[in-house]
């Protein structure tokens, strides 16, 4: 069994992407960047375009590629990175649509593959990625007569319903974009929970997809077992893992599980967190190693060793883990590692 089973519910990320799709009138599309948000982009990809997903979002023409060759001739793959020297061929011929972020990547693409579509993101106050608005405004006329597919901003604190920023940034994009006839797009999940005012003709939902706040109603979509090679009585006072970071305050069984840091269990994780045996949890017991984790199971029934114990599922979703860890569900996701044997259902 390895370092332990992560089973990835796609029917979960299909009812949380199709919940979220629902809420509003434009088109809804998928973010598949980073492999899915660490799940595999291809599974994940292809779930969703069976729920009806016809535009995907990428953060680079590599990815792109990659999911054209899962997808088919269809769907529209948006690229978030735009178009990079030397992205030319793979953008022509895996048909990628460069979301262009400065003038530099514009007379780029324009000369280098004419007629081809591609989108303009436009900076609305992140200061990350997409053209100022002082940019915009002296290539807006030029731009526009080349015919983009999509007039696109990212929101920074959409998470947060309140602030500000929020705000402050569509009246920005507004002001950019009325007007133009193209085609706009603002909301990641957390702006598609702010309402209307943010959704425009097209959404793009990440992180809500996968099960991740801000979307607190999401269905839970991974589960991770993890299983025991040993277990072991301590008498009070021994310690266990590296630094002697755990001292054992009474008589303690402790149980080694096959995985660690390498895998994406982050070290901060340890002296939160807890591993669950049916709907027991038991703590984690000194300093989370590379590969291995000591489990204090003291209080399981005497001779009830398991077989494996439970890190994310029913009992912790990513977000509890994340918040053990001081870090937020998309670092938890995509630090996922390769090690893990990966069941999927739902499709």
């Amino acid at each position: 069994m390895g370092t332990g089973k992560l089973t990835i519910d796609l029917g979960a990320i299909r009812t949380n992407w199709r919940n979220l799709a629902a809420m509003n009138s434009g088109e809804t599309s998928a973010v598949v960047k980073a492999d899915g948000y660490g799940l595999g982009a291809g599974k994940v990809a292809r779930a969703l375009q069976k729920e009806g997903a016809r535009t995907f979002f990428v953060a680079m023409a590599e990815e792109g590629a990659a999911l054209r060759q899962e997808l088919g001739p269809d769907p529209v793959i948006n690229v978030f990175s735009g178009h990079m020297p030397g992205d030319a061929d793979m953008i022509h011929d895996t048909g990628l649509v460069p979301m262009i972020n400065s003038i530099d990547q514009l007379i780029r693409h324009v000369e280098a593959l004419p007629g081809h579509p591609f989108g303009i993101q436009l900076d609305s106050g992140m200061n990350r990625l997409g053209m100022e608005p002082a940019e915009w405004g002296a290539v807006a006329q030029v731009a526009l007569e080349q015919r983009p597919t999509l007039l696109m901003s990212h929101l920074a604190c959409a998470d947060e319903p309140d602030h500000p920023m929020n705000a402050q940034q569509l009246k920005t994009f507004t002001e950019l974009t009325d007007g133009l006839g193209v085609p706009r797009s603002l909301a990641n999940t957390g702006g598609v929970l702010l309402g209307p005012d943010y959704h425009f003709e097209m959404t793009r939902p990440g992180i809500g997809a996968y099960g991740g706040l801000p979307y607190i109603d999401a269905a839970p979509v991974v589960t991770l077992d993890i299983p025991v090679i040993q277990c072991r009585n301590l008498v009070k006072g021994e310690t266990v893992g590296y630094a002697n970071s755990f001292t054992a305050e009474r008589e303690t069984r402790i149980a080694t599980v096959s995985a660690g840091y390498a895998d994406g269990i982050l070290r901060a994780l340890g002296p939160k967190t807890h591993l669950y045996a049916g709907d027991t949890p038991c703590p984690i017991a000194g300093r989370i190693s590379m590969d291995l984790i000591g489990v204090d199971i003291t209080d399981l029934p005497s001779g009830s060793d398991p077989a494996t114990l439970e890190l994310m599922g029913r009992h912790q979703s990513i977000d509890t883990l994340a918040d053990n860890a001081d870090t937020i569900g998309y670092e938890i996701l995509t630090s996922l590692g390769p090690r893990y044997s990966r069941r999927y259902i739902g499709g």
